[in-house]
């Protein structure tokens, strides 16, 4: 494959004539905060970056990028783990930001629905709901930073899947800007639509590949007027898995999160924060987060009391929180655990799905596999039982050298990988592939699968301009054919 030639200032001042004055920066200061992701780890040069301000922009970018064959990645907030929207180093990829594309365009409360624009934040549009005495159930801690464009290019999951299903469940409508400059307008609010192919669907999870999304209407649903959060204190894993099949009967779908954290995650919290104390009597295995809501008049209260009052030994300890404050503060736990883990430094991210019922199995192989191959390293364990999805994360020990720690997140993942594989599970449940894990799981996907992947982008991208290089290996470029 040719490489393509550094874009000439001719070619930069044709693609700036398609935009309004000021909208494509080019100088590398200007550029810096679009060129790595929140993790760190992942670092890219754009060609330019292009800020559309609405979706005509967007086409009439994309239209002469198809033409130029100018290489296109979209972004949203680079709050994604998989270096799908940071550009590909040697400077040939444009980077299309929708940050400025941020607005709430409506919300109708009878409908329980919303649309709203690909860079808005998260955070933004659920509390623009909550004015409406709505929720958008989409949460997880990037909220106040992630944009709504990147959760439905990664299908984007969280703390309130298990009630509430991933951004693909919520997702009623998208606005689409094809590869060629075509608006696709598929910005329906309706519940039920049966006519034909569910075209929506092709682009939700398809990082960016397939289409630029532009805006995207969600389900809505009434506010909760009571939230009930309690941690408890377990043996085990496999005890957390009892209590967590109790809990599904006993508080039915007022369930809306069930997290996971051994005590080395609990541990790492409360030395990154003295301020914090351990949060029950004394140390435990294991940890469960749970948080249950409702609206009306139900009692929910009394029925998580009665549930956690009727677990007998399961629970060891716990602590139910009396306050929205103190609820608050139970969360913050995990969330710091999430922050500071790598205490600054690299780490080895997994996000891994395996059937509900084999959770604990999976963890107890895999803890066991990496202490036997790997002592020198600490795994931290700790995610969604609900959807079956765990982050096993492995830090190596302080002083490591970087080829000493490629070494090991090499060695590390392909333990997890291949047990996560014996379980029949996932080695992406909400990250994504981008192109940390593009080898991966192309080393696992069966060759229909492939040749479906490759056919749906060769007729969304025949040029492939879009995203190139993320879950599929790259196509030749532009004048390589």
């Amino acid at each position: 494959m040719n490489a393509l030639p550094p874009p000439s200032k001719k070619s930069l001042a044709a693609l700036a004539s398609t935009m309004p004055e000021g909208t494509l920066l080019t100088a590398d200061a200007d550029m810096e905060r679009y060129c790595k992701d929140w993790s760190g780890d992942h670092f890219g040069t754009p060609m330019a970056v292009a800020r559309p301000q609405n979706t005509t922009e967007v086409s009439s970018l994309l239209r002469y990028c198809h033409e130029a064959g100018i290489p296109v990645v979209p972004q949203g907030g680079l709050t994604g783990l998989v270096g799908a929207a940071v550009a590909a180093p040697g400077g040939k990829e444009l980077v299309v930001s929708l940050e400025r594309m941020n607005k709430v365009r409506s919300i109708n409360p009878i409908d329980f629905a919303m649309v709203v624009e690909a860079g808005c934040i998260l955070e933004d549009a659920k509390r623009a709901a909550e004015a409406s005495d709505c929720i958008l159930p989409i949460t997880f801690g990037a909220q106040g930073s992630c944009r709504i464009g990147g959760n439905v290019a990664t299908n984007a999951g969280g703390f309130n899947v298990l009630r509430y299903g991933m951004t693909r469940d919520l997702v009623l409508g998208l606005e689409v800007v094809l590869s060629d400059g075509r608006i696709w307008n598929g910005l329906k609010t309706l519940r039920k639509d049966n006519r034909g192919y569910d075209i929506k669907q092709m682009f939700i999870g398809s990082e960016g590949t397939l289409g630029i999304v532009t805006a995207a209407s969600f389900k809505l649903f009434p506010k909760p007027t009571q939230v009930e959060t309690a941690l408890v204190g377990l043996r085990s894993v496999e005890d957390a898995m009892t209590l967590y099949a109790k809990a599904r009967r006993e508080c039915s779908d007022l369930l809306t999160a069930f997290e996971l954290i051994l005590r080395v995650g609990i541990d790492i919290a409360l030395k990154a924060r003295p301020d914090f104390i351990d949060p029950l009597s004394e140390p435990y295995p294991v940890y469960v987060l749970i948080e249950a809501s409702a609206g009306g008049r139900i009692d929910l209260a009394a029925i998580l009391q009665d549930f956690l009052g009727d677990a007998g030994d399961l629970v060891q300890d716990g602590v139910l929180a009396t306050s929205r404050a103190q609820a608050e503060r139970l969360w913050l736990l995990r969330e710091t655990l999430v922050e500071s883990q790598g205490n600054g430094g690299r780490y080895l991210r997994t996000d891994v799905s395996v059937p509900i019922s084999k959770l604990a199995d999976f963890v107890a192989d895999t803890l066991e596999a990496l202490s036997e191959h790997h002592p020198e390293a600490l795994a931290v364990t700790y995610g969604h039982v609900g959807d079956g999805n765990l982050h096993l994360n492995v830090i190596p020990p302080k002083g490591s050298t970087p080829d000493a720690m490629e070494l090991l997140f090499h060695q590390t993942e392909e333990i997890i990988f291949d047990i996560v594989d014996r379980y029949g599970g996932s080695i992406s449940a909400e990250h994504g592939i981008g192109r940390v894990k593009q080898q991966a799981y192309l080393d696992r996907i069966d060759e229909v699968t492939l040749d479906i992947a490759s056919r749906l982008k060769d007729a969304f991208d025949p040029k492939h301009i879009l995203s190139d290089g993320r879950i599929l290996r790259p196509a030749a470029l532009p004048g390589d054919r």
